[in-house]
């Protein structure tokens, strides 16, 4: 069972996640992105981002918890909700950008290429991804899931000859430089 699918873990992680959310990361990418224009959020928990996402934006929120994408429906029925793993995305569906805060750190460096490749190909042309990560080096294991940390360099790594990079660099969520930030445009070549 997924870690998120369990009510009591879940409702944990909600509890625990009060206070924290992708604002700066959101203003970050209406920066590149017009307002009205169309984002697929991935890894929805609680829904707070993608309640600010909604401001702006077209926003459909997606999770591979069952239970989230419920939880948040059951509070916004009229939501555009999608159960989705974030590495096979199994959509038709085609966006203007996708965004994650904090959830793709839970993949594997193998997931994280084939994920990053596979949202280059339900972008529209010229897409973007904006995604966080943990920053530092190596992974653990915490509470059954796993947690892969990155730096600007390990994570160019896992960036596929699909993407430009726009912006790799730190940020703050509890503590100096404890977060990455990585800003994609779907393209080819790269550059910071």
């Amino acid at each position: 069972m997924n870690f998120y699918e369990d009510p009591e873990q879940a409702e944990a992680y909600v509890q625990m996640a009060v206070g924290y959310d992708g604002r700066e990361l959101i203003a970050r990418l209406r920066q590149h992105l017009p307002d009205g224009a169309t984002v697929l959020e991935l890894g929805i928990g609680p829904g707070v981002d993608l309640d600010l996402l909604a401001v702006h934006f077209r926003a459909t929120g997606s999770d591979r918890s069952a239970y989230f994408v419920e939880r948040y429906r059951q509070q916004n029925p009229a939501a555009d909700l999608l159960i989705l793993d974030a590495v096979t995305l199994e959509t038709d569906r085609r966006f203007d950008a996708i965004y994650s805060n904090k959830v793709l750190h839970h993949l594997t460096r193998q997931e994280l290429r084939l994920s990053l490749a596979r949202q280059a190909q339900l972008l529209n042309p010229g897409g973007l991804a904006l995604h966080s990560f943990w920053a530092g080096d190596g992974e653990e294991e915490m509470m059954g899931m796993r947690f892969v940390y990155y730096t600007p360099e390990t994570l160019a790594e896992q960036v596929g000859g699909e993407w430009t990079i726009l912006e790799s660099t730190f940020y703050v969520e509890m503590e100096e430089n404890d977060s990455l930030l990585l800003l994609l445009r779907r393209g080819s070549g790269s550059s910071n």
